[in-house]
């Protein structure tokens, strides 16, 4: 096993696409050291799995559901790249995310739970990382195309997203009926991810030259779990009818989409920073997604929060 000579960080890593995808990247990348971060008990189910392939892997504790956690669990991070303990920073993967069933959920900080862990937690982690990273480098935030909420992209699962200002987004009980599966739980998924989107947009502009950040989107994939907390016709199709498309090109399984996320991580999906990549190849996101007022306004709020 070759020495360490480079280090990403990653959210996410403990199961489904996220675990795929941190094992890809150790199996393809052996000079990579792997951080982390997750709840403990989490952590400590997925290194085995993850040290079975490379001894470069470390686990540093955090909740995205909370601001303090995620900057203890930055500061950790950034401790040991000062110390030499870790080798330089090359990338950051913001895989991890939460789609409730309702909108009601709350944080550690009183935030709406979804846009907490999907949007600000990201926020908090990569302004506190980001300079840190050294060129060349890649972040990468996992989005869905969910935020498109039309009939094409989500097959009427998933409302529209329904943009508001940011702090009535990170207001628990920003949607007509909050408390309801679709109109809450799922709309509040949806417009985190476009939120996601916007949020990439807006680090692409304020990143330096070598520093790559870009939106990875796997589309449907079976075996997740996330369909767990998604409620009624959403959890059914998941189960029963997304599986049966397994055999086409339509739908993904955790592996395979691993794969696909691991090639954008190690560089192997080409794209200019601040792309939309949906499973292997970069594309427009929804047209909604392109709003720099918008996504001025979110970073501003965000910066509040820091």
């Amino acid at each position: 096993m070759p020495e360490a000579t480079r280090t990403v960080v990653m959210t996410g890593a403990t199961g489904g696409i996220g675990l795929e995808a941190a094992r890809e990247v150790l199996r393809r990348s052996p000079e990579t050291h792997l951080v982390v971060l997750a709840r403990e008990a989490s952590a400590a189910r997925a290194l085995p799995r993850l040290r079975e392939i490379s001894p470069h892997v470390s686990t540093v504790p955090a909740d995205l559901a909370g601001k303090a956690s995620v900057g203890t669990a930055a500061a950790r991070v950034e401790d040991l790249l000062d110390a030499g303990e870790l080798p330089p920073l090359r990338g950051i993967v913001c895989n991890a995310g939460v789609h409730l069933s309702d909108a009601l959920h709350t944080s550690e900080d009183g935030h709406e739970l979804t846009f907490a862990v999907n949007v600000l937690a990201t926020h908090l982690l990569l302004r506190r990382l980001h300079p840190h990273l050294r060129a060349s480098s890649r972040i990468v935030v996992t989005v869905s195309d969910a935020h498109f909420g039309d009939l094409r992209h989500t097959g009427g699962i998933m409302p529209p997203p329904l943009w508001q200002d940011p702090e009535s987004l990170f207001r628990p009980g920003a949607y007509p009926r909050s408390h309801k599966v679709r109109s809450g739980g799922r709309r509040a998924y949806a417009t985190s991810k476009l939120g996601a989107i916007h949020l990439v947009h807006e680090w692409a502009r304020r990143l330096p030259g070598g520093v790559d950040v870009l939106a990875y989107d796997p589309s449907l994939v079976t075996g997740t779990g996330l369909a767990r907390e998604m409620g009624g016709s959403a959890e059914f199709a998941m189960k029963w009818l997304v599986p049966v498309l397994e055999a086409t090109p339509l739908v993904d399984t955790p592996p395979a989409a691993g794969r696909k996320l691991a090639d954008v991580v190690l560089g192997h999906t080409n794209a200019p920073t601040g792309s939309y990549i949906h499973r292997t190849k970069a594309m427009r996101s929804s047209a909604e997604s392109y709003d720099a007022d918008r996504e001025q306004a979110l970073w501003e709020w965000l910066e509040q929060q820091t």
